[in-house]
């Protein structure tokens, strides 16, 4: 899951970034790595600091009780409404546009839906769940949840933005950078993942946004065209169609994070991929996540203790970019790439991580 993603960039069943940091479209596989996804604003008009905060929720057990991949009862909802209402698609979408009040409570609502969902790993605080959104696709959209008991809200936001601390503990990462400013909360960036061998490795180009809600907050990003960053021969560009993060605070050192993503990673992957994206990769990128958290404020004392451009955002080196630079990223319009013949590599099969690296942190110091 990538910072591109709050990573961030951000996954699509396990078979998709979701951003450095909030970038990445998934935690881990070909439709994300971990972070990026997933990247920033609110609206031109309205920014971190004016935009009313939601409602909170009133059962925060039933949080913590899914956090840790228990059943947990339905959560109420409006009398008017059947199910929660997902994100506007990015899709139908034909100019870009910097998320709003309704982007993200939409996006809040479809992380603590529980309907149509299917649960596919449950262990030690993290659970994975499934939704194929087009039966004869290999579209798909994965739901993480990690329940963080050492670590506070506001160090795991910091870390899934910190485009340099990325780099150390994501090893799916092979190049991750922020291009331009779009508002204080929004910015674009570039992404690139690697997925599991023998598949070609992904990247993304997405516009993330960003926004704190009292002791929440929201990470979020969706696939843009940059004239400056065309498609590579070397890699396959992934769409992000909807990537993000939601971190919930349940006390002054805890929290419990959710990452959404549906990613389409251009290419009709192989059942492998998915199953072992969503039983074996999102998991264990959770983990490193959390093992990255922890180590962070020690990490950060040392490297610009007080450089956080995505609290302070006179901060920033970034240029300023206009919307009217970018156009939305249609799938359809790059090319397709068929790999639904591909066989899992020997070297997976016997444990390899897919990109994921091993569990050592000696990088993280």
């Amino acid at each position: 899951m990538s910072p591109r993603a709050a990573p961030g960039r951000s996954g699509s069943g396990g078979s998709g970034s979701g951003g450095g940091g909030a970038r990445t479209p998934a935690p881990a596989g070909p439709g994300g790595a971990a972070g990026s996804g997933p990247r920033k604003v609110a609206s031109a008009s309205a920014t971190a600091s004016t935009v009313s905060e939601p409602p909170r929720r009133t059962q925060e057990s039933g949080t913590r009780t899914r956090a840790l991949g228990l059943p947990s009862p339905p959560m109420e909802k409006p009398a008017a409404s059947i199910e929660p209402q997902g994100p506007r698609p990015v899709l139908g979408r034909e100019s870009v546009q910097v998320p709003d009040d309704q982007d993200f409570h939409s996006f809040r609502s479809e992380c603590e839906a529980e309907v149509g969902w299917n649960l596919t790993y449950s262990k030690a605080g993290v659970s994975v769940w499934v939704q194929a959104v087009e039966m004869d696709r290999a579209l798909h959209k994965i739901k993480c949840r990690m329940e963080c008991r050492d670590v506070p809200a506001e160090t795991l936001y910091d870390v899934l933005h910190d485009i340099e601390y990325r780099k150390k503990w994501d090893s799916n990462v092979i190049e991750t950078f922020d291009i331009a400013r779009l508002t204080v909360n929004a910015d674009v960036g570039y992404y690139s993942w690697r997925c599991p061998k023998p598949l070609k490795n992904r990247d993304v180009i997405t516009l993330r946004s960003w926004l704190p809600m009292g002791t929440d907050y929201i990470i979020m990003n969706y696939s843009v065209k940059h004239p400056k960053y065309p498609p590579r021969k070397d890699l396959v560009r992934a769409v992000s169609i909807q990537t993000g993060y939601l971190i919930q605070s349940t006390g002054p050192k805890s929290c419990v994070i959710t990452y959404l993503a549906q990613v389409d990673p251009k290419g009709s992957l192989p059942k492998w991929v998915v199953n072992k994206s969503s039983q074996f990769l999102a998991p264990k990128a959770m983990k490193k996540m959390y093992k990255a958290c922890v180590k962070y404020p020690e990490w950060k004392q040392k490297h610009q203790p007080h450089f956080k451009p995505w609290l302070h955002p006179e901060q920033s080196p970034l240029p300023s970019l206009a919307l009217s630079e970018l156009s939305v990223q249609h799938a359809d319009s790059l090319e397709n790439i068929d790999e639904s013949a591909v066989a899992e590599s020997r070297e997976e099969r016997m444990g390899g991580a897919g990109g994921e690296g091993s569990d050592d942190d000696t990088s993280l110091t």
